[in-house]
């Protein structure tokens, strides 16, 4: 791979997006490695994914413009998908993601990090969705994932009028879960990240698996999904192991993902 970096440090698995010079803007080349990059981890053993830009000055400042200048309507469209397919997956990777924000996240940058489970950011993190500014749409799934995390509203006014926002309006809009000065912020998703990893795996899969379709769901069928993901909790090692620590007034000793 030569535009995204894939490491693992026990049970967490780091993605960086690595063209710091052009402030890693998301080319087809990145969304090929990004797509290849879930496909190859190792869900025996990897908990929880951090996803992260290389560099202090970008998370990924969008979508490549010279690349997209050229396309024709069928060509966008086509670019549209391509980007849509690799956050999709991302969205729903079976293990929890967390995005560490830091510096320039618009357009397609702002579109990766709200693909994953949760936001982190540097107190220099800068969010937006500039698209119409350019003459076309957000692309990847700009539209649709902003107005579900901050309402319609703000969505609207975000992106009808290509403002950026700065660290802490993210936060106050609920777009990020936290700020932290730069060079505390891998230290921070790290420090989540393994609190999450630390939890037995199979529920934490279940859990995320509800919330993220349960939320397109009417109640009734929302509800019906929680129960039977409740339910196949039950009869695991993990389950057994969790409850029997708790009611022998230990700490579990570990959980195995069985």
């Amino acid at each position: 791979m030569e535009m995204v970096l894939y490491e693992v440090s026990g049970s967490i698995g780091t993605i960086t997006i690595n063209r710091p010079k052009a402030l890693n803007a998301l080319c087809s080349q990145v969304l090929d490695e990004l797509n290849e990059i879930l496909d190859s981890v190792d869900l025996e053993t990897v908990r929880c994914l951090i996803v992260t830009g290389s560099g202090e000055k970008s998370f990924v400042a969008g979508a490549d413009i010279a690349e997209m200048s050229t396309l024709t309507k069928e060509q966008g469209e086509a670019f549209g998908k391509k980007g849509n397919d690799v956050f999709l997956k991302l969205e729903h990777f079976p293990i929890p993601t967390i995005a560490a924000v830091n510096g320039f996240a618009l357009g397609g940058g702002c579109e990766l990090s709200m693909a994953c489970d949760i936001r982190l950011c540097a107190d220099n993190a800068v969010f937006g969705q500039p698209e119409v500014g350019l003459g076309i749409t957000p692309g990847f799934g700009g539209t649709q994932r902003l107005a579900r995390i901050v309402g319609p509203n703000i969505a609207k006014e975000m992106i009808l009028t290509a403002r950026n926002i700065k660290a802490d309006d993210a936060y106050r809009i609920g777009l990020v879960n936290a700020v932290y000065p730069h060079d505390e912020l891998m230290a921070a998703a790290q420090k989540m990240a393994a609190r999450i990893a630390g939890n037995a795996p199979i529920a934490v899969r279940a859990s995320k698996k509800a919330i993220t379709e349960g939320l397109d769901l009417p109640i009734e069928e929302a509800v019906a999904l929680e129960e039977k993901l409740f339910g196949s909790c039950f009869d695991t090692a993990d389950q057994k192991e969790g409850m029997g620590a708790f009611l022998e007034k230990r700490k579990p000793s570990g959980f195995v993902n069985k």
